[in-house]
């Protein structure tokens, strides 16, 4: 399946190859988020060797160049400027410009560089659609964990309340174009169906008020008309009923989807042999408040839950060196490390196994370095040249296996398999033999009495405790809090899952809450504390089997056309075949040119964070399912982060990680544009006496007009003659940064 780490990068690298100037070397002129999304694919040792002498940040003091500009920026009115700047007053930066947009320029940018003094010296434009953060093969996220409080922290008064909806639905404006952004570059236009929760109202400033709900209809309106017949003032006001988050952000995805099918009618691009259009599956964190909790003994989601790893990424560890002495080293944890992306999804003691077995493997292939010596020269060349391999994969090892080890032991430290076991009947509503826990409460009360047990843990004990008992008596809740000795801010972030449509206060006459999705109980996983499934795992599951509620999970618009759940299952399942009736295969050499399979995709958005178990999920399921499957979310959350950010949920944030000071209180801008300026400015340098270029007068008579299309902007090079092509070569050498 396609990695969208490989497709950013590919994106990156045609832009940087579309360019060659007469001169053969270009200047590369980034801003700091371009920056910092073209170095999270690319290392500046790939981007020189595609002929580009000198990185410069737009932001920074720069020299005139005797050489052609590709600037790379984001569409901000600022970068505009400082285009249009670069190139007026007489000053000529480059010998000229090609311009690539990391997302779509607007039409009142776009009028406003080609009625510019810049105008002559522009060579192209094209807008890439890649402004979002490809993290895995099959995980990307749009790194605004802010957008948590946005979405869940309730207004502070009833006329806070249409100030924080005009900023939360500006903010999920911005979410919906980075989701059509990763549709655009795997180019699959799918179909989008949301989550439609049915047994709360929507949360958070989408909550049903007088300040943003349609005025009432008349009152001598007819309640006996059909819905039809009601008018549209009584559907008006019914509609605040029904716009959650997920409907919201789904509808701004297929509007942002059809906009540039409209403008670039060739999309999606036919491939060979046909590809079955995918779906957009859009959901929300309410869906599934249990597996933020819950402990998971999967090595990439255990070493993000107890080890300090800083964006599930940076990690510092000792190093043993060949010399016995021990050095700080940060590791980081990405697709590049082959170790990583061998165990990352397997349960840990699979993992430490696997871990031993290749090390072993490793160190008897690399017997050499144990102390046995060369026994020529020759031999001892072939040592020196793999040494530096051999070093970077000694240090791949030596980190994992500390990292397993020192999760094993907070296992036993911190009491896991007690506190675990608990988690999981919490869960599962089921024992380990398959039976209604009877003995919950005497299990738990003593893990909470315990001091050996941390708070951190306890609260996730409770908090899965009020939720398998669909809330408590307010009494009993006390109680809890008391045993586990919780601080007022640990019985805060239990008490805002009311904020996420749960209820953890109940009276001896309620009754239990209907939910449409329920978790499966699993029957083949084999270990004791690994039995819940997120329930993203069943979403997936029926909507590849034709079995999703379409009640639950609405179409946007059109829907595919409806197959048979057996149908659905012939499609998807593995083929396999008998030895005894089937005529064997193996035999059969690959052609060369056969055509790859191009399996359906499913792609998934959780909004307000995804969970490393989900992760896990995406990619287990592509496999069990032959689907390609990809999530994202507005960032990655592990349990203690989802837990301090539970504690501030009511501030609005204020004193979290993500947003220290909490969220705007202020209303949306005038415009998306005015909104995007400021998400992306950056400040310029001081003032100071640089040289400016002169200007060729044969570049402004050479140069083409330029003309936009839909997609990509483009016209002819000018024959510009470069000089001081003998420095060049020099320059290229020295590999000149500015930032």
């Amino acid at each position: 399946m396609a990695s969208l780490i490989t497709a950013v990068r590919s994106k990156f690298l045609q832009a940087i190859r579309s360019v060659n100037p007469p001169g053969r070397w270009k200047v590369l002129v980034v801003d700091e988020h371009s920056q910092k999304l073209l170095g999270s694919v690319l290392k500046q040792f790939d981007i020189l060797e595609e002929n580009v002498t000198l990185i410069e940040s737009i932001s920074s003091h720069r020299e005139p160049q005797q050489f052609e500009a590709l600037y790379l920026l984001m569409p901000t009115t600022q970068n505009v400027n400082r285009i249009i700047k670069d190139f007026s007053d007489g000053r000529q930066q480059y010998l000229g410009a090609h311009l690539f947009f990391v997302d779509g320029l607007s039409e009142a940018l776009f009028e406003r560089l080609t009625t510019s003094s810049a105008e002559p010296h522009l060579k192209g434009l094209q807008d890439l659609f890649i402004n979002f953060w490809a993290t895995e093969a099959q995980t990307f996220s749009v790194q605004a964990p802010g957008l948590f409080f946005n979405i869940y922290s309730p207004p502070r008064n009833d006329v806070a309340f249409k100030i924080a909806r005009s900023k939360l639905e500006e903010e999920l404006r911005f979410v919906s174009k980075n989701i059509a952004n990763v549709c655009i570059t795997l180019n699959e236009f799918p179909y989008v169906r949301y989550y439609m929760p049915t047994h709360h109202l929507p949360l958070g400033p989408l909550k049903p008020n007088d300040q943003t709900r349609a005025p009432p209809p008349p009152e001598g309106s007819a309640r006996w008309r059909t819905n039809l017949a009601r008018g549209d003032a009584a559907r008006a006001y019914e509609a605040a009923d029904t716009e959650f988050v997920t409907k919201l952000l789904a509808f701004m995805v297929q509007q942002n989807l059809d906009e540039y099918k409209r403008n670039n009618a060739e999309f999606p691009k036919p491939s060979d042999p046909p590809r079955p259009r995918g779906t957009l599956i859009i959901t929300d964190r309410c869906m599934d408040t249990v597996t933020p909790f819950i402990h998971e003994f999967t090595y990439q989601a255990m070493c993000n839950d107890l080890l300090q790893i800083e964006d599930g990424t940076k990690y510092m560890y000792k190093f043993q060196s060949s010399l016995g002495s021990y050095e700080d080293k940060i590791a980081t944890l990405s697709d590049a490390d082959s170790v990583w992306t061998a165990v990352r999804h397997m349960h840990m003691r699979e993992a430490i196994d696997k871990l031993m077995a290749d090390f072993n493997k490793f160190m008897e292939e690399n017997a050499g370095f144990k102390g046995e010596g060369a026994a020529s020269l020759n031999d001892m060349k072939d040592m020196l040249a793999s040494l530096p391999q051999y070093q970077e994969q000694r240090e791949k090892f030596s980190l994992h296996l500390n990292m397993a080890q020192d999760c094993m032991n907070l296992f036993e430290k911190q009491k896991l398999p007690l506190v675990g076991n608990v988690e999981q009947c919490c869960a599962t509503g089921l024992t380990t033999e398959g039976k209604t826990p009877k003995t919950l409460v005497e299990e738990m009360v003593p893990l909470l009495d315990s001091q050996e047990v941390i708070n951190a843990n306890k609260v996730r004990m409770v908090a899965l405790y009020i939720q398998y008992r669909d809330g408590v008596p307010d009494e009993d809740r006390r109680r809890l809090y008391q045993h586990a000795r919780l601080s007022l801010a640990d019985q805060d972030a239990v008490n805002s899952l009311v904020h996420f449509g749960v209820r953890i206060s109940r009276g001896p006459s309620d009754k239990d809450t209907k939910k449409k999705l329920k978790q499966k109980a699993s029957s083949d996983n084999e270990y004791e504390l690994s039995r819940y499934q997120p329930l993203l795992r069943t979403v997936i599951e029926e909507h590849v089997a034709n079995k999703l509620d379409p009640t639950l999970f609405p179409y946007v618009k059109e829907s595919p056309t409806a197959l048979s759940p057996v149908a659905s299952l012939k499609q998807t399942a593995p083929q396999t075949t008998s030895l005894r009736s089937a005529k064997p295969s193996w035999h059969k050499a690959v052609r060369p040119n056969a055509p790859t399979e191009h399996k359906q995709r499913v792609i998934v958005f959780m909004t307000g964070g995804m969970s490393y178990s989900e992760i896990r999920e995406a990619y287990s399921l592509s496999t069990s399912l032959n689907k390609d499957i990809y999530i994202g979310s507005t960032h990655s959350i592990t349990p203690r982060n989802f837990i301090d950010d539970l504690r501030v949920l009511e501030l609005s944030g204020v004193g979290s990680r993500a947003v220290p000071n909490g969220v705007s209180l202020a209303g949306a801008h005038p415009s998306y544009q005015e909104y995007y300026d400021e998400k992306y400015f950056t400040p310029d340098p001081p003032a100071s006496q640089r040289p400016t270029l002169p200007a060729p007068k044969e570049s402004k008579h050479n140069a083409s007009k330029l003309v936009k299309t839909p997609s990509s902007i483009s016209t002819s090079s000018a024959s510009l003659t470069t000089p001081g092509v003998e420095k060049e070569e020099k320059k290229k050498k020295k590999g000149l940064f500015r930032f």
